[in-house]
């Protein structure tokens, strides 16, 4: 699913105000990362991520290679953060209206 210039647009404005919830350290994008971002997208649908310094990727290698595994769009890298947002297959969730 391709996002389009106005839904980056206001997934951006959403994401702005988000506080980093993954954090990509040393192990780079390891299986344990994979599943904590799986189960943030359910729940949250929009996640903010952060790669620490003594993590051998650059950001948007990271953001690339963790979008493929969880089956997400790269919404935006903004120096050591990015972030990913899929549509979340629950029911008893708030999800976001893409226009």
């Amino acid at each position: 699913m391709a996002l389009t210039g106005k839904q980056v647009r206001q997934l951006r404005a959403l994401a702005h105000h988000l506080n980093p919830i993954i954090h990509i350290g040393r192990s780079g994008v390891s299986d344990g990362v994979v599943e904590q971002t799986e189960e943030c997208l359910e729940a949250h649908e929009l996640v903010k991520c952060a790669v620490q310094d003594g993590c051998g990727l650059e950001a948007r290698d990271a953001a690339n290679a963790l979008a493929e595994m969880t089956e997400s769009e790269v919404v935006q890298v903004i120096g050591h953060r990015f972030t990913l947002y899929r549509e979340s297959s629950r029911t008893d969730i708030e999800k976001i209206k893409l226009s």
